[in-house]
């Protein structure tokens, strides 16, 4: 307890660091929205193919960050009329990086999810979602599903039956 208060007294709230740095990578994301509002649907798509041809090229996941979650954000909107608040972009990028991001229910978890999900399936060696219950896993399929489908991503779901 005392190591902690003195931790956070020379060198602030680590937390508070952390928030600082994901807000500055959302402020960059969201200097990418009017942009990718601009593409037509073929463009947007488009982007998933352009993204993997960077990543062969040498470039990385977190290089192409900012522009995939721009892309997903405006799919989603497009697909399902939602579009990701800034803490749910924070979260996207909290889950690409193997952290934890505790949220409640009605929070958004499912749309969180989508973020790192497009990010990573981009490398091309699958992604999977597990969740608690066949209903969810079905639910969430064909309801996210929407949006990976728009991203010329493929989506399937494993139940039990």
């Amino acid at each position: 307890m005392m190591l902690e208060k003195f931790v956070r007294l020379v060198g602030g709230d680590p937390h508070q660091k952390i928030l600082e740095g994901l807000a500055a990578e959302v402020e960059e994301i969201n200097a990418l929205e009017s942009l990718y509002e601009s593409l037509d649907d073929q463009a947007l798509g488009d982007k998933t193919d352009q993204f993997r041809k960077r990543l062969a090229k040498g470039e990385t996941l977190e290089d192409i960050l900012p522009e995939a979650f721009a892309a997903v954000r405006e799919a989603s909107k497009r697909t399902i009329g939602q579009r990701h608040y800034d803490v749910q972009m924070m979260g996207g990028i909290v889950l690409h990086r193997g952290m934890v991001a505790e949220m409640a229910t009605g929070e958004g978890k499912t749309l969180v999810a989508t973020l790192p999900v497009y990010l990573n399936a981009l490398a091309g060696k699958g992604v999977h979602v597990v969740t608690v219950n066949d209903y969810l896993a079905s639910r969430d399929s064909e309801w996210m599903g929407q949006l990976y489908r728009y991203l010329v991503l493929s989506v399937d779901s494993i139940v039990n039956d």
